[in-house]
Parts: C-alpha cells; sequence; structure tokens
C-alpha cells in the first residue's frame, strides 16, 4: 500500500510540474480538448446515423470553427474598439471614481477620528498604493494574456486539430490507457472515472449552455441600456459565470461603477443596470441552471472559487480554464476516499476502547 501511495504521488508530482512547465503553450491544447469533450455526445450521434467517426469530427470541428470565426470577424471588431477606448479611458475613470468618492471618504474618516480635517491615514495611504501596484500588475498579466488569447494564428490552426484528432481517436486513446491501468485496482478506477465524467459531462456541457445565455443576455441587455462598454462587460461577465459567482460580481461591479461615473446623477439608470444583473443572477441561479447543470459537480462554489484563484496563480490562464474541471474530478476523488475512511476501522474503531 505504501508502494502504491507513492508512486502515484509521484505520477501526480510529475503530472503538476509538467502542466507548469508547458503553461505557456498549453492554451490552445487545453482550449482543443474542452471543444472535444463538450461536443463528443454529436459525433457519437453522427456516428450511430452511419457517418465515420473522422468524418463526423471533421464535419462537426470545421463547422463549429467557422461559425466561430464569422463570429470574431463580426463581434471582434467592435469588441477590439471598446476595449482599446476603455484602455485609453481607464485612467480618467479612476480619476473620475477617485474625486467623486474622496468627499465621502474624509467625512468618514472624520466621523470615526481616524484623521483630521482632509488628512487621510498614513495607512490606508500605503494601502491604497499598495492597491495600486497590485492592479497595475494584474492589468499588464491580463493584458498580456489577452494578447495571448486574441493569437489567432495558433488558436485558429492549432486548436481545431487538437480538438478534430481527440474527437476522431477517443475510443483509441481510452483503450490505450485502459490497458496501461494497474490490474489490481482496474474495476475501482474504472468506476471513479465513469463518475468523474459523468459530473464533468453534465457541468461542462451545462456551464456552456449558462455563459452562453448569460453571456448574450448581459451584453445585449447593457447596450440597450445605453452603458458604454455594455458589450465588453457583458460577454466578460458571461463568460467569468463558468465560476460560481464571479461572472455575476465582477460584472456588477465593473457596470455599476462605469453606470455612475456615466449616468450620475441620473439614478434610474444606475438602478436599471444592476438590475440587469440582478435578474441575471436570479434566472441563472434558480431556473437555467438546475434544470441544465444541478449539483453535478458536488464542489461547494467556495472551493471552485478557490481552485480557480489558485489555478490562476499556479498556471496562469491555463489555470483558469483547467480549474473547474480539476475541482470536480478532485471532488470525486474526495467524496471515494472519505467513503473508504468511514468505512475503514480508524473510522469506526476496533471496539476494544
Amino acid at each position: 500500500m505504501r508502494r502504491d501511495l507513492v508512486f502515484w504521488a509521484v505520477v501526480l508530482a510529475a503530472l503538476v510540474v509538467l502542466v507548469w512547465l508547458l503553461a505557456g503553450v498549453l492554451l490552445p491544447f487545453v482550449l482543443g480538448m474542452a471543444v472535444a469533450y463538450v461536443v463528443d455526445p454529436v459525433v457519437v450521434w453522427l456516428e450511430r446515423r452511419g457517418l465515420s467517426r473522422g468524418a463526423a469530427a471533421g464535419l462537426l470541428v470545421g463547422s463549429s470553427f467557422g461559425v466561430g470565426v464569422v463570429m470574431l470577424l463580426v463581434v471582434g471588431p467592435v469588441l477590439f474598439d471598446q476595449a482599446g477606448a476603455l484602455l485609453s479611458r481607464l485612467p480618467g475613470i479612476l480619476a473620475a471614481a477617485y474625486g467623486a468618492a474622496a468627499p465621502s471618504l474624509r467625512r468618514l474618516l472624520e466621523m470615526v477620528g481616524a484623521g483630521g480635517s482632509g488628512e487621510v491615514p498614513a495607512i490606508l495611504v500605503q494601502a491604497g498604493h499598495r492597491m495600486e501596484g497590485m492592479l497595475a500588475e494584474s492589468a499588464a498579466a491580463l493584458f498580456t494574456q489577452g494578447l495571448a488569447l486574441v493569437n489567432l494564428i495558433g488558436l485558429l490552426s492549432v486548436t481545431p486539430l487538437v480538438a478534430f484528432y481527440l474527437l476522431r481517436d477517443w475510443p483509441t486513446v481510452v483503450t490505450e490507457i485502459d490497458g496501461w491501468l494497474p490490474r489490481d485496482y482496474v474495476d475501482v478506477i474504472r468506476t471513479q472515472a465513469r463518475e468523474a465524467d459523468r459530473v464533468l459531462a453534465g457541468f461542462a456541457r451545462g456551464a456552456a449552455l449558462v455563459c452562453t445565455v448569460l453571456a448574450l443576455f448581459y451584453a445585449v441587455a447593457l447596450s440597450v441600456v445605453g452603458l458604454d462598454f455594455g458589450l465588453l462587460i457583458g460577454l466578460t461577465a458571461g463568460t467569468l459565470s463558468f465560476v460560481p459567482y464571479l461572472g455575476a460580481l465582477v460584472g456588477f461591479g465593473m457596470s455599476v461603477g462605469m453606470a455612475l461615473i456615466q449616468f450620475w446623477p441620473d439614478w434610474t439608470r444606475v438602478v436599471l443596470v444592476g438590475a440587469i444583473f440582478v435578474v441575471g443572477n436570479i434566472v441563472s441561479d434558480y431556473v437555467i441552471t438546475p434544470r441544465v447543470v444541478g449539483d453535478r459537480i458536488g464542489v461547494h462554489p467556495l472551493w471552485v472559487l478557490l481552485g480557480f484563484f489558485a489555478g490562476a496563480e499556479l498556471f496562469g490562464f491555463v489555470g483558469m480554464l483547467i480549474s473547474v474541471p480539476a475541482c470536480a474530478v478532485i471532488g470525486v476523488g474526495a467524496r471515494f476516499a472519505i467513503g473508504h475512511y468511514k468505512a475503514s476501522a480508524l473510522y469506526l474503531g476496533t471496539g476494544d476502547g
């Protein structure tokens, strides 16, 4: 048992190190694997109707990425224009936000006795400088990752190839990996793999649908209201919604902050912008998600958030993409381990005491 644990610990450590070393070039491969996993049921359906697996994979991948390219050509210029305008206006937006908040902050500090009139305590100044540095680093990192994300040559050439070959050869790959499994544990590993597949299939395909619906709703609603950068904010919030609450929180903060700067003192439009995210979150939590996702992931949202930020810290943008599926698989393994623990003498005791 000890030898087996050491072996699997070494294998896991080697995989983590390998992902960490190759994180900079893994993005097209991770996206290709995600696409292949999500659309595999459609390939199976086409195969059952007489189409070869290779032809079905080629047809599906080609049509999917063709639609993606068309959408990118239609929506991409608007998004790039809004992103460039946002970056150019960001210093002015931050200055306006500070100018609006500074008087209230000073009055609050005077009320609690934290400083004299017009004086901000040194500890808050230091915290502000530190926060400014963190925001600058985060913005630079996001900008860098954004440039990598829109590297069309890499994404539009490697990603479809990865998706196609995985879809075409998936049965062969599964059979080959199954042949590597240790024979003493093959039934247990197969059972846990099927459970992990059930969890991932339900969550990934459901989350893809939820993110698409929310992204379209937020983008259209914010654009109709007339919010500056509404399309960019809405699509960003919808995309981030694959992590529980993250998309809603980020979108709400960005949109309401922009609405306060743009529409002040028109409270009606500010409230309307906030209501868009409240309605979207309610519909997602109580209508869409229970129907298409349910409780398949089996992991508390707080642990998913922790996994998301841990993945981003360790592996960058690739870590963000694999964090939620990794949390789901870890949850399956944890439930299996806890079940064995509760059936063991360590938990039940020997009865001697």
